[in-house]
């Protein structure tokens, strides 16, 4: 299933439904078929995915320094999460702004 966020202020951002729900969670709402973040909870909503990314990339530096310290040669260690948080949620950060700034609503599902 896609997730199609829509605003009348910006354009439509189109995600998969794992990431999309993802990103939901992060924010307090409920994944689902249809849902609305008002405008009035846009910016607790960017500071939930701004907190959240910080923590990810902290864990990953953390993560990414521990394999360098084991790891035999000058091989670098895979990286697991190839798409990281930042990079999914970015465009859903963009869409959350210019709704607010706009003061208008972001619906999925409607």
């Amino acid at each position: 299933m896609l997730y199609k966020f829509k605003s009348q202020a910006a354009a439509d951002v189109i995600m998969l439904e794992p990431n999309a729900e993802e990103l939901l969670k992060i924010i307090g709402k409920a994944p689902g078929a249809t849902g609305i973040i008002t405008a009035a909870q846009i910016p607790q909503a960017v500071a939930a995915l701004r907190q959240a990314i910080a923590a990810s990339e902290a864990a990953q530096a953390a993560k990414n320094a521990e394999a360098a310290e084991s790891a035999q040669g000058d091989q670098p260690a895979p990286d697991e999460d190839a798409v990281s948080l930042r990079r999914r949620a970015v465009p859903f950060i963009d869409l959350l702004e210019q709704s607010a700034a706009a003061g208008k609503d972001v619906v999925w599902g409607v």
